[in-house]
């Protein structure tokens, strides 16, 4: 007679036999950049917790409509059934067969580590900010809902973080409860997002279900910057790789491996001009000049048609058509910032322009002004407040010297840089490239580099949606994770 399966786990591997699709709970979800692409490649986003309240509701609107129990934003530190069984789910070890998530990088990044001054002399100080520690309520999660499979997404500087491998020891943490495990650096470019995003991913099985990890292959190609190229060496200088003898020794894991190589005849990586040339054209001066542009928080309150007239691109289509978040018939979010004094300055920059050169456009303005007015018999005496106010109405007050990268004018025929958290404070990393337009990206030209679709919708106004996005994990190159595990968990 046959026996009922008794584990969890071999339930959860019955489950997906009879062709069930894989239940995701996403921690640290965010907006759920990670869940819409798993839900793309064939999982269930059964649950999430997020304690940001704007991304928790833009995740539960997103991805549990009729379900207003999932828009709550929830804290990490919740006991694990207790969520469950709040959300009906039942036991947690019964509830989930995947756990994904970032926990959140501000204490891993190098920008970040300023904020800790306060416990600089503490020879550990970026151990002891809590948010460092948030990746041990991950594992918590993990040991309490007894997954088959867990992806974990975060900065590269979390291979080199106080002196600790936090991936390497991750991986050995779950390697001691049953799992195989290998983490690796993907930049998104190489998978179809218009954007030279760089994270580290670590992904896990159960072995009953597979003894060896693989990445998914790249689909574009494209040559990144030498910037990119000495992170990701800066970030690797901790990464243990065994030599010949060494992998004999079981003390030494080595659970990284090279990320897939790109092969160059594979289609060009997604250009910025790619993912938003056919959105609606916002002339930010003309905004200016017509009162349509004020100060003020910018809310999703007015709607604007799509250009009939503007090419769309086969990103741009597949952007338009994403299954289950369509485009909707008029844009509600594609605003901008307010930032009146720069707008000269933005169509004056070329493309690929940094601060650096911004302040010397910006400079060249100022004294072309002096200029102007000794010209007109209004000269303005150097030190006097007229010089002054006019200086401060034109020149940025930011030392070049020590802020290089503060901004950047996006070039149009390649991908764009990094989009970070930070874009909800100011958005200079990413100004348009169309000087006509001289503004910094909209919300929804943002979340296009971030390969989400138009129909995803950001809840909040402007700058907690920028936030969103920045954190956010690239739609479409959790596609590509998600595809590959989905091929994992269902070939056994």
């Amino acid at each position: 007679m046959y026996a009922p399966l008794q584990t969890p786990y071999a339930q959860k591997i019955e489950r997906l036999r009879n062709g069930d699709r894989p239940r995701v709970l996403d921690l640290f979800a965010g907006c759920g950049g990670l869940s819409l692409g798993l839900q793309a490649a064939g999982f269930d986003i059964t649950a999430a917790v997020e304690n940001d309240a704007d991304a928790a509701r833009s995740h539960g609107t997103n991805f549990h409509k009729a379900a207003p129990e999932h828009v709550l934003a929830r804290d990490v530190l919740t006991s694990p059934d207790a969520f469950a069984q709040e959300l009906g789910l039942g036991p947690a070890a019964h509830a989930f067969d995947v756990i994904v998530g970032g926990p959140p990088c501000q204490a891993f990044a190098r920008v970040g580590r300023p904020k800790l001054r306060e416990v600089h002399e503490h020879p550990q100080a970026f151990l002891h900010d809590p948010r460092a520690r948030l990746f041990l309520e991950w594992l918590r999660y993990v040991e309490a809902c007894q997954p088959l499979a867990v992806l974990m997404e975060n900065v590269p500087d979390v291979l080199n973080h106080g002196g600790h491998n936090v991936a390497e020891e991750t991986c050995a943490f779950l390697q001691e409860r049953g799992y195989a495990c290998a983490y690796t650096l993907l930049n998104a470019s190489l998978y179809g997002v218009p954007q030279m995003r760089e994270r580290m991913f670590l992904i896990g099985y159960r072995r009953e279900l597979a003894q060896n990890v693989r990445f998914p292959q790249p689909t574009h190609w494209t040559r990144l910057p030498r910037g990119y190229e000495g992170s990701r060496a800066v970030a690797l200088k901790s990464v243990r790789k065994p030599n010949a003898r060494q992998q004999q020794l079981p003390t030494v894991a080595g659970f990284y491996v090279d990320p897939p190589t790109p092969n160059d005849d594979l289609p060009p990586a997604v250009t910025v001009r790619d993912a938003i040339h056919d959105l609606p054209v916002i002339d930010a001066r003309e905004e200016l000049r017509a009162g349509r542009l004020r100060r003020g928080a910018r809310r999703f309150d007015t709607h604007q048609p799509y250009s009939s007239s503007r090419p769309v691109s086969a990103y741009a289509q597949r952007m338009k058509a994403w299954p289950g978040f369509e485009a909707p018939a008029q844009l509600a979010d594609h605003v901008i910032r307010y930032l009146p004094r720069d707008f000269d300055l933005f169509a004056r920059m070329n493309h690929g322009d940094q601060y650096p050169e911004a302040y010397r456009h910006a400079s060249d303005m100022f004294e072309e002004r002096l200029a102007e007015m000794r010209a007109a018999g209004k000269p303005v005496a150097p030190g006097s407040t007229e010089y002054d106010r006019l200086r401060r109405s034109l020149v940025p007050p930011y030392d070049p010297g020590k802020f290089p990268n503060k901004w950047r004018k996006m070039c149009p025929d390649e991908p764009a840089r990094t989009l970070m958290a930070h874009l909800g404070k100011d958005g200079y990393s990413h100004i348009h490239y169309d000087s006509a337009q001289a503004r910094t990206v909209s919300v929804r030209e943002a979340a296009r580099l971030q390969s989400f679709p138009d129909g995803f919708r950001f809840c909040g106004t402007m700058n907690p949606a920028f936030r969103q996005i920045g954190n956010a994990v690239p739609p479409l190159l959790a596609k590509a994770l998600g595809e590959e595990m989905r091929e994992a968990l269902t070939s056994t």
